[in-house]
């Protein structure tokens, strides 16, 4: 009879207080990294005015970049056991990072980005893995249901981490106190995050050899064009996140209405993944993946339209809608993509952090684009069009999954008949 370990909760105590445990890491971890642009903002206008608007991009980008790349070695942390190891590691360097960020000076550039680019990106990598991937021990059936819930943690550490920031950094507050009350509220809510969640099955006895499962990723086709298609999205999935703040403000939209357009965005975006978990039933991952990254890739396109109040909430609203659909979707994706779940942690970290070089390069590129006349339409034409191209490739994933599914189909109906 099979063991006890081998059927999955599907819920109860531990389960659930475990998903809201990973709900907080997203909140205090990618939440944050995505508020980048209330910080692009503010260093562009007050605190690194010495720099340009590429320079204050790698800050963010790099962020994003070390995130995936910390995923990787947090993926492989987690098959050897360090779960706890990894998340209580990843919150105490995210706590640090913050508060070290409220020391930094105006206009001293290698301050903010040790701080902000390099410590808060390798914190919230260590902790985004093992955080996603234990959702697995404990949900099967629900699995994609649930990781779509815990990634809507993202979407709402986006629309408070904003609010907060823009009016702590813009108010009486100032830069310093504002980054330490932000830093605290992190802090806190990492602290709850590691008493919530807990493992349920042992790690396995053999652990996975990335060296060797980098290997059978090649000779996987649909795996290796939904890392190509992730890394050709991300060159431009970032640049609304980080630059939409700032082209409101340069077109003569109200300073405060400005500064909640993040929050329109990420409202929205907040939605997308709660919903995307109902709509992959119907759809299927891979093809709800297609939607979302096609939608991505036009509404960038539509950002050099943006000129009025209007324009900047249908911008929002819709592109942060299927960004949201997006971004739940890549777990579930991986995990549709791979029949061995022992090999999950593994390949989560593979296609993060090769994708992230997408990142890395997207925004800073942007910003050059940007040049220092804020001419709008470039950036937005190189990330709409890249964009597109990674849905395309996406396509093509989809394409290649279905046919390797049909052909396994046939020669198992073939076997059954021998």
């Amino acid at each position: 009879s099979p063991s006890p370990l081998d059927e999955f909760p599907e819920g109860g105590l531990t389960a659930w207080t475990t998903t809201f445990g990973v709900f907080l890491v997203q909140f205090c971890g990618f939440g944050y990294t995505t508020s980048f642009g209330v910080y692009e903002d503010f260093y562009n206008e007050h605190y690194l005015t010495n720099e340009t608007s590429s320079a204050i991009s790698w800050i963010g980008s790099s962020n994003t970049f070390l995130f995936a790349v910390a995923s990787l070695i947090s993926g492989a942390l987690y098959d050897r056991g360090y779960f706890y190891h990894a998340i209580i590691t990843g919150a105490i360097l995210q706590s640090f990072s913050l508060f070290m960020l409220s020391l930094a000076k105006p206009n001293q550039y290698y301050q903010i980005f040790l701080a902000q680019g390099v410590c808060s990106g390798i914190a919230s990598g260590l902790m985004n893995t093992p955080s996603m991937i234990v959702i697995s021990q404990h949900f099967r059936r629900k699995r994609t249901l649930v990781m779509a819930f815990v990634a809507a943690g993202t979407s709402l550490g986006a629309i408070v981490h904003p609010i907060m920031l823009n009016n702590l950094l813009n108010g009486p507050v100032g830069f310093t106190n504002g980054v330490r009350i932000s830093a605290a509220m992190v802090s806190g809510l990492l602290l709850i995050a590691c008493l919530c969640m807990r493992t349920r099955l042992d790690p396995p006895t053999t652990p996975v050899n990335y060296i060797a499962a980098f290997k059978k990723c090649i000779y996987d086709v649909p795996l290796m064009f939904m890392i190509a298609g992730g890394f050709l999205f991300q060159v431009g999935f970032f640049y609304p996140l980080f630059f939409f703040q700032l082209d409101s403000v340069k077109h003569g939209i109200s300073i405060t209405f400005s500064f909640y357009s993040l929050v329109i965005l990420n409202a929205s975006n907040c939605v997308g993944r709660v919903t995307s978990g109902y709509i992959a039933t119907y759809t299927g991952v891979p093809n709800l993946t297609i939607i979302g990254t096609f939608s991505c890739g036009v509404i960038i396109l539509g950002m050099i339209g943006l000129n009025s109040l209007a324009s900047v909430v249908v911008l929002g609203v819709f592109y942060g809608y299927f960004a949201g659909l997006y971004v739940a979707m890549l777990a579930p994706l991986v995990a549709t993509l791979t029949p061995d779940i022992s090999e999950l942690g593994g390949r989560m970290g593979i296609a993060a952090s090769i994708s992230g070089f997408g990142s890395l390069i997207g925004t800073p590129i942007a910003g050059a684009l940007l040049t220092s006349n804020y001419i709008w339409w470039m950036p937005a034409l190189f990330a709409g069009i890249v964009a597109l191209a990674g849905s395309m490739v996406y396509g093509i994933m989809r394409f290649m999954f279905i046919k390797g599914q049909m052909g396994r189909q046939a020669l198992k109906c073939q076997t059954s008949l021998c």
